[in-house]
């Protein structure tokens, strides 16, 4: 384990995940298993291995799908909160509702570890910590050089100063923000508790324009695994099983049930799942509950029972 100067951090885990529907009809986005793992698990044990064992989550859409596979944070060897929002207060709101929690009993309260609770990555926790106090900044984004343009926005810098932010497909050299921040108290305190805040398309803009350089990029070539559409995890899912040694054949949920007649190719299959004799998968996203009828036939489907109805929705 390698200590890093953060000992609690903040997993933002209260988005409602709209790009991944219809999964996230069934589960938040943070609870969506990932070759078998529940996302935010991955996060919390990724920060656990790196010396972090105080969390706090923000809970608002399907928070109880959330709780059940973290719950006090014990089997993971951490200490786990929750602040809950209702409604959902955004990416600086958010963490402006979950103060209180971060920097109780700490006097100065030190600079926040924030993590977004829906992206896999191994950026290096203590080199972003030193370069944060290093260069000064109030903020401090992990950034990796932009993957797909056409697909992500990205972050403008010059030097390590972050100077703006583009939009998908913009043509203007930018990076890649991976989910992870270092922030301090002072940018958040002022914000009026309760209040939807946004941080890039909100208060950061304003900080750059009347304070430049408060935000600062830590660039560096750490892995990201997106998990934004059902596509998205599919192939993260595919690619964590064949790092594994299991090429094509992702973790299954509890209690799942296919018959020795289906064929189940490349497919995930979360908790609850039946499939029926003579049913064909290929490459499937099966949520909770869903069974699979017999000799039904789907390829690069996403499955979901939502309200006693089975929706069915193309990958």
């Amino acid at each position: 384990m390698t200590s890093v100067p953060f000992h609690r951090a903040l997993v933002l885990t209260a988005g409602l995940g709209t790009r991944l529907r219809p999964l996230t009809l069934a589960r938040a986005k943070a609870a969506v298993p990932v070759d078998g793992e529940a996302l935010a698990v991955r996060v919390i044990q990724w920060l656990t291995n790196s010396g972090v064992s105080d969390f706090v989550l923000n809970l608002h859409h399907k928070p109880e799908s959330i709780t059940r596979v973290i719950g006090d944070g014990s089997r993971l060897g951490a200490r786990i909160r929750y602040s809950w929002e209702s409604p959902v207060l955004g990416s600086a709101g958010g963490p402006r509702h979950a103060m209180p929690l971060l920097v109780d009993g700490i006097d100065p309260p030190p600079p926040l570890l924030v993590v977004n609770g829906d992206t896999l990555t191994d950026v290096d926790l203590r080199g972003l910590a030193d370069h944060h106090t290093r260069s000064g900044a109030r903020v401090t984004m992990a950034l990796i050089p932009n993957p797909r343009p056409d697909k992500y926005g990205g972050v403008v810098v010059e030097g390590d100063v972050v100077t703006g932010f583009t939009k998908r497909g913009s043509g203007i050299p930018s990076f890649h923000f991976i989910g992870v921040q270092v922030i301090d108290p002072g940018v958040l305190q002022p914000l009026d508790d309760n209040v939807f805040v946004e941080s890039v398309l909100g208060i950061y803009p304003e900080m750059m324009t009347a304070a430049p350089g408060s935000i600062r990029a830590f660039v560096s070539n750490a892995s990201f695994h997106d998990i934004g559409t059902p596509a998205d995890l599919l192939a993260t899912s595919l690619d964590l099983a064949a790092a594994d040694g299991r090429p094509g054949a992702p973790r299954r949920g509890a209690r799942v049930c296919v018959d020795a007649s289906a064929t189940v190719e490349r497919c995930l299959l979360w908790d609850d799942v039946t499939v029926r004799p003579g049913a064909v998968l290929r490459e499937c996203i099966v949520a909770d509950g869903v069974t699979i009828e017999a000799d039904e036939r789907f390829e690069r489907k996403a499955i979901v029972v939502d309200g006693g109805r089975r929706l069915i929705a193309a990958i």
